[in-house]
């Protein structure tokens, strides 16, 4: 024997498990079970969303027939905090959980380039990857001195570079660059840092690869500059000789050239001495011409 028992549903309750399934920068998943397992019809939810940072609030109405129901909330911000509540839309007993969305990505490629007494720091635009972010809404900038023990707030910039001065000699700094913090600091994005350390003993390796290309430049630059004019004077000399040494020897061409012959007639030095017998021979003395013996 047996018997069949259908319990009635009871509305009141909230409903189950209710969690996140996957949070982004301005979005969230959440998902739930109905209060009660195979509703027999559409059931009305209110979904709603606290901003714990800015004090507002949204309500979201849901209807499905599903024992699980999923639902996305959107236009969140980076770096938020919300309280969300979902309950059926008679006002029953509602279940309640907190999410915080993704804030935003940290600047990439962060630099220290040294100067004689100060440093800047160089970063790359977060708007480059971040599509949530505008550049008016600008950086800020702390520094930590490990020596001290100190977090100090250095300010804030809508460019890309920062300028830091005074620094200790022998003192270890880290700085920190990130997206500037809204609403009492509240939604911040995440931080770039880089160890800074080049005063003191332990030469920090990133600021080191930022600070001597530019001295390196600075005396490859001028002996490059150096190499290059003595060349082109080299140069220039070695065309004038040749321009000379081509007009002279055509010179000299012209004035030994035969038209007879139709070219150039040059004797060489053994041809020299051979001039004497070329001279007529004298073959005897007039008698009327005294002979003088010494």
């Amino acid at each position: 024997d047996y018997v069949v028992v259908k319990m009635i549903p009871d509305n009141r309750l909230p409903p189950r498990h209710l969690h996140a399934v996957h949070t982004g920068k301005t979005f969230a998943v959440i998902k739930w079970e109905s209060p009660y397992d195979s509703p027999d019809q559409d059931m009305l939810y209110a979904v709603a969303v606290k901003d714990l940072v800015r004090k507002t609030d949204k309500i979201y109405k849901v209807k499905s027939r599903n024992s699980t129901v999923e639902y996305t909330i959107k236009k969140l911000e980076p770096g938020g905090k919300y309280h969300v509540m979902v309950q059926l839309g008679n006002m029953s007993k509602e279940s309640s959980m907190k999410i915080n969305t993704v804030p935003l990505s940290a600047p990439d490629a962060l630099k220290i380039i040294t100067e004689n007494d100060h440093i800047l720091l160089f970063w790359k635009s977060l708007a480059l990857k971040e599509s949530n972010f505008n550049e008016s809404r600008g950086y800020e900038i702390h520094m930590f001195d490990s020596l001290m023990n100190i977090t100090a707030y250095l300010g804030n910039t809508t460019e890309n570079f920062f300028k830091v001065s005074n620094l200790k000699i022998g003192h270890n700094y880290s700085f920190t660059v990130q997206a500037q913090c809204l609403y009492g600091g509240q939604m911040c994005g995440e931080p770039a840092t880089l160890l800074y350390d080049e005063l003191g003993t332990g030469e920090d390796s990133s600021a080191t690869k930022s600070g001597r290309p530019t001295d390196v430049a600075a005396i490859v630059v001028p002996v490059l500059f150096v190499l290059l004019l003595t060349l082109g004077i080299g140069f220039v000399v070695l065309y004038m000789r040749h321009r000379r040494l081509q007009n002279s020897f055509t010179a000299f061409a012209n004035s030994h050239y035969s038209s007879r012959l139709g070219s150039a007639i040059f004797s060489s030095g053994d041809d020299l001495g051979d001039e004497d017998d070329e001279a007529p021979m004298i073959t005897g003395f007039s008698d009327d011409v005294p002979m003088v013996i010494a």
